[in-house]
Order: structure tokens, then sequence, then C-alpha cells
């Protein structure tokens, strides 16, 4: 997998730490604020979006009062906790992150949460080391299965797209990847096991674990 890899990027939630669920909690404690019902396709439809582009989606559907910077502080401020003090991260990651330094192979971060939550939960793993680039959600017009995320760390880290190997949890990420010209890997995650077979057709690796490139 790692063949003429000449960088890694990784996408953050149900790539790097376990919060898929988390995301979904706050969705439904932040709609029931303003007394609405959570639509079953919810979860389906902001898929791969940015936060910025969340919050938009969320004013335009539900017609939500605030402004698009109220309702993404909003977010930040239910999350902030959680990514600082109990969101894990998945098993192995520091290992294969150890693994990736030694070999020199440069990491990213190519991900569609703030630059307050990414930041926040690298420091609190003490995992900012590791990464030469950070891409957020803030930093893009378009969300994932666009490439744009991917191609602008690529970019930031100087490496040709067709060298990038990228981590990826959900199918929308996954396409991302693959329209920026890289190799992608799926990672298992619960929240996305619905969708395992099309991960799987849809990647170039499947894993169940970073345990399994050490």
């Amino acid at each position: 997998m790692l063949s003429n890899v000449k960088a890694v990027l990784f996408d953050l939630d149900g790539t790097l730490v376990d919060s898929m669920s988390m995301w979904k909690d706050i969705d439904v404690a932040y709609l029931q604020k303003f007394h609405l019902p959570v639509p079953k396709t919810l979860q389906q439809d902001i898929e791969g979006l940015s936060m910025y582009q969340t919050a938009v989606y969320f004013k335009k559907t539900f017609g939500i009062p605030d402004s698009l910077d109220e309702i993404q502080n909003t977010w930040n401020e239910m999350a902030y906790e959680a990514y600082t003090c109990t969101v894990p991260l998945k098993p192995a990651v520091k290992e294969f992150l150890d693994f990736l330094k030694e070999k020199n192979i440069p990491c990213g971060i190519a991900t569609s949460n703030s630059r307050v939550l990414t930041e926040a939960i690298l420091k609190a793993h003490q995992i900012e080391k590791y990464f030469s680039a950070v891409v957020t959600g803030d930093e893009v017009t378009k969300g994932k299965p666009d490439p744009q995320v991917y191609l602008t760390a690529a970019k930031k880290l100087q490496v040709e797209p067709e060298a990038c190997l990228v981590f990826e949890d959900i199918p929308f990420g996954i396409m991302s990847g693959k329209q920026a010209g890289m190799t992608v890997c799926a990672v298992e995650d619960v929240y996305s096991m619905k969708d395992r077979e099309e991960k799987m057709r849809l990647a170039d690796f499947y894993i169940k674990s970073y345990e399994e490139l050490l």
C-alpha cells in the first residue's frame, strides 16, 4: 500500500478519531433547541459537507434564525469539551503515525471539520507534531466529494496528488480522494458499517484497524 507513496493524508472524524456518533447526537440536540424534528435522512443529506455548508443547509432547510457564524459557533461550543476530553483516537493511530515518521513520509489532514475543533483534538492527543499540513472545512469552498480539500492539502505538502495515499471512513470522502487522483484506503468505522460494501468498492484498500499496517 505504501509503495511509491510520498505523503499520507488523513480525514479526521471517523478516520483518526471516533467522533461520528457524537455529531449525530449534536445535530439532534441542536434541532431540539428550536423544537424541530430530526429528518430520517439528515445524516445522509449532510455527509461530506463542511461545517459552513452544513450551517447553510440547516439555515435553509429548518429556517434557523441565527446567522451562519452563530450556528457554527454553537456547534463548536457543543463539541469542544468532547473533543478536548473524551473523543478517543482510533486504535494504533499513534503507532502508525510513528511508523510513517520513521519512514520520513510527511502527513497531512484534510477534514470537513472546523479549524477550532481540529486543532483542539490534535493538541488533546498530542499528535499535532505529526502533521505538516492541516486543511479544514473553514478553508475550502467545496465539501467532499469534491476533491478541493485533498488537493489543497497535497499542495501545502508540495507533493503531487498521484503520490498521495488517503485514509477515509465515508463514501463521499473516498470519492473526494479518488477525484483528486490519489490512492485511497477506506477505514472501518462503526458509524459507516452500513456502507461497508460501497466503501470497499470505491477504495483501493480497506482496513479494519491501523494495526494491520504495522
